[in-house]
């Protein structure tokens, strides 16, 4: 469980460190979340319990961690600056989603270790879930969900916003491509 309680506060630090305020976006904006969402999974997610109530479980929590990225998309905007680049601006109420949805994983993991343990693991027996595995890989399932939909809308709306910025202006930097469809309509 120590690990879970390392890995939690360790997302919640490096999203704090790297997205509050007015950033530039620029691709290791995107690459950097993705590469350490793929190295969590490939440490975390090495088996994951299959019966019907462990998937249901990592399921809803998968879900959760949907939701509370969509969250967090909406509260850091994109914009474009004065000279043309994409930058992206959250503030406390971004910081608060992140909060919010790390900080009640930690308590449950606390809470399930403590407070409420005998009475999770009764639910856990009665409705199947292969108890910490199960609880484990859901909640890192949610983790790397919210991040990796945080990072969707993040590009979804720095692609919109490209489209509007000349081609010579820091696209490149911001890893994002012009769409070329005017190149195939000459007739040869």
């Amino acid at each position: 469980m120590t690990s879970i309680y390392l890995l939690s506060l360790g997302i919640l630090a490096f999203v704090l460190k790297t997205g509050l305020g007015t950033r530039e976006l620029s691709r290791r904006r995107f690459t950097l979340p993705l590469a350490i969402v793929a190295v969590v999974g490939v440490l975390y997610l090495r088996s994951i319990p299959t019966s019907a109530a462990d998937i249901k479980l990592i399921t809803v929590l998968g879900a959760a961690g949907v939701l509370f990225g969509l969250a967090a998309g909406a509260l850091m905007k994109v914009r474009k600056t004065e000279d043309g680049s994409l930058v992206t601006v959250a503030g406390t109420s971004y910081a608060a989603v992140w909060i919010l949805a790390i900080g009640s994983r930690l308590l449950f993991a606390y809470s399930a270790s403590h407070w409420f343990a005998p009475g999770i693991a009764s639910f856990s027996r009665s409705a199947g879930i292969d108890g910490s595995a199960a609880y484990t890989a859901a909640f890192v399932i949610m983790a790397l969900a919210m991040v990796l939909t945080r990072v969707a809308v993040t590009a979804v709306r720095a692609a919109r916003l490209a489209d509007d910025i000349p081609w010579n202006q820091h696209q490149a930097a911001a890893g994002l491509r012009r769409r070329h469809s005017h190149l195939h309509s000459h007739a040869h």
